[in-house]
């Protein structure tokens, strides 16, 4: 069954994707770098002997989405998965003093993802079969004055996905939300991070593929990540505020 890939220039999304043409499933590689994603799509016919498509797609373009899914499930009829991942971290410190900024990270981590998905759920929804997975982040789960505006963008977008799968439930849809950790791509490229928490493409690319096959809800990846924000989330926020992070 075909699998859609939105914002297929990420490492992860190409990880990910990686697991299902190795499996023998169709996909369609979607995002604003045509010429990247067409040679994306060459290496995956090379190596997994999959038939690989690419079509364009911007997050931000929201009155296009409409044809962009319209034309997705013509040349795609059998399409069965969609994996979101499109995003953009942006400047903290930006953000607070140019909303441009705000307004450009609040777009790409939120209101792009919610514009594409609704078209996709209502037709994952019509043939009542499908599944969907969002990248959201650990970043969602508490506020940090570090990037708070990421981190609410993604907050929005876990509570969003949350709302869909139990829409989306009694159609047979399942709804997955994607919460990574630090992962080395180029998003992350020069911060301060701690090493061994610092996740390979390639580690949470499986881990999506296994949890979009098993019809899991909500992952954590790598693993571990729950257990670091069960503790996150317990600090009181009388002590919390008062923290550097």
């Amino acid at each position: 069954m075909p699998l859609l890939v939105l914002g297929a220039n990420s490492l992860i999304a190409q990880a990910a994707s990686a697991n299902f043409a190795e499996a023998g499933h169709e996909i369609i590689f979607a995002g604003r770098n045509k010429e990247e994603l067409s040679k994306i799509a060459g290496d995956f016919n090379i190596r997994y002997k999959v038939n690989c498509l690419t079509e364009y797609f911007d997050a931000l373009d929201y009155a296009n989405h409409r044809k962009f899914v319209e034309t997705v499930f013509t040349i795609s009829p059998e399409l069965n998965y969609a994996l979101i991942v499109f995003g953009y971290l942006g400047t903290q410190e930006k953000a607070q003093s140019d909303f441009t900024e705000a307004h450009k990270i609040i777009n790409s981590n939120y209101t792009g993802v919610v514009s594409a998905c609704e078209l996709i759920a209502a037709e994952f929804e019509s043939r009542k079969k499908g599944s969907i997975a969002i990248i959201s982040s650990v970043a969602g789960d508490r506020g940090r004055q570090s990037n708070y505006m990421y981190g609410s963008a993604k907050a929005g977008l876990s509570a969003y996905s949350q709302g869909l799968r139990n829409r989306l439930f009694k159609s047979g849809v399942n709804v997955l939300t994607i919460k990574p950790g630090f992962v080395d791509t180029p998003m992350t490229y020069g911060m301060p991070l701690p090493k061994l928490l610092v996740a390979s493409p390639k580690k949470v690319g499986k881990d999506i593929y296994k949890a979009m096959i098993k019809g899991k809800n909500v992952i954590y990846t790598p693993f571990y990540w729950w257990w670091i924000m069960k503790i996150v989330k317990s600090i009181p926020e009388t002590i919390f505020k008062k923290l550097k992070l």
